[in-house]
């Protein structure tokens, strides 16, 4: 019993200390380089201090109660689950930056919920708790399944606008959901078994964690806003060609009048000849604004070519990394594969590698390989 105990009052300490971390700490003690969203850390700091004050009303409700059959019962489950799934709902969908996703439609879902716990309340020998149960956990696996649909379009929408996605990805949000998933399912099976206790409190130790380092690495995505966009600077070399009308002054952009071989001439002199590709973190807006044209057609240009803006970045990226290893071995020159990388554009080598791959076919060392032969 001791251990439960202990066990029990660290799965309220820890979201306790993260809720205070979140709200509190203006730096990124987990990475430093890295301005999470200010949505995303709220969200995810009110959900922990729900997490706690949720072990708060459990504890008070065992140590003056105990009677699962009494309405203070329905009352600290209702107020457990409604804290609980509204707060992870938020968090979750606050780290889809593609566009805000609005809460409140999971707080229209919790009527029916409320409803069937009152109309328990009222009639206690009727069946309202197990419809009720069986209702919050249809509602969060629907929510679950919505949120793989909503990940794939967000992958979608980061190819179309962003050359690296080192940490921008949110597969791992998926997985912060199958895991709470898994914990609510268990919270509703737990009753009185204490090995299932045990799991529990496990689980909700590493969710707790992998939760707080996924907000702590996911960066702020705001470089496709308007203000940021007005404030890029343009390159001199788009801006001294006066004589060449931008797209963006001519009429608007439809799949039948986008010039392609314009846009491609354009970015052949102000961002291939320019070697701009090699900047971090640049995005289709940054590349538009460089060219003299607009986000739209540049992104229907990209998908004219049946390619992603992603896609095209990594191609010039990759084509560089092999013209400096060309140059390298010609001169007989040490060749280290992750200074390459770096030089070509790159943060991170297991992003290269991926991108190498998906490029060329084969791995970064079985291409050296078969280059040195």
């Amino acid at each position: 019993m001791i251990l439960f105990f202990i066990l029990y009052g660290i799965t309220a300490v820890v979201p306790f200390i993260a809720a205070v971390y979140l709200l509190l700490r203006r730096g990124n003690a987990f990475a430093p380089d890295i301005t999470p969203p200010v949505r995303l850390r709220r969200w995810a700091a009110s959900f922990f201090a729900a997490s706690t004050l949720g072990h708060v009303l459990w504890y008070l409700f065992y140590t003056y109660s105990r009677d699962v059959h009494s309405a203070s019962y329905l009352v600290v489950l209702v107020a457990d689950c409604m804290m609980m799934l509204t707060t992870i709902a938020g968090t979750l969908l606050s780290m889809l930056q593609d566009r805000k996703r609005s809460v409140w439609p999971v707080f229209v879902a919790m009527i029916p919920f409320l409803v069937l716990v009152a109309l328990q309340i009222c009639y206690p020998d009727g069946s309202f708790a197990y419809i009720a149960s069986a209702y919050i956990l249809l509602f969060y696996t629907a929510f679950t399944a919505y949120l793989v649909f909503a990940v794939r379009q967000y992958g979608r929408w980061l190819n179309d606008n962003y050359a690296d996605l080192e940490n921008k990805k949110v597969w791992l949000s998926q997985v912060v959901s199958l895991v709470f998933l898994l914990s609510f399912f268990l919270y509703e099976l737990v009753d009185t078994y204490i090995n299932l206790i045990y799991l529990l409190h496990v689980i909700e130790l590493v969710f707790f964690c992998l939760l707080l380092w996924r907000v702590e690495t996911l960066p702020q995505l705001d470089s496709l806003s308007s203000e940021e966009a007005c404030a890029t600077p343009v390159p001199e070399t788009a801006a001294q060609e006066p004589d060449v009308p931008t797209l963006a002054q001519q009429e608007p952009a439809t799949p039948t009048n986008i010039d392609l071989a314009q846009i491609e001439r354009l970015l052949a002199e102000h961002c291939v000849s320019t070697q701009l590709y090699l900047q971090h973190d640049l995005t289709l807006q940054q590349l538009a604004q460089a060219i003299g044209t607009n986000r739209s057609y540049l992104s229907q240009y990209f998908s004219r070519q049946g390619i992603t803006y992603n896609t095209y970045i990594n191609n010039l990226r990759i084509n560089h990394f092999i013209t400096r290893y060309r140059e390298a071995t010609a001169a007989r020159q040490p060749i280290i594969a992750q200074q390459l990388a770096s030089d070509s554009g790159y943060r991170s080598y297991s992003t290269f590698g991926r991108a190498f791959i998906q490029r060329m076919g084969q791995s970064v060392t079985a291409w050296m390989r078969q280059s040195a032969k």
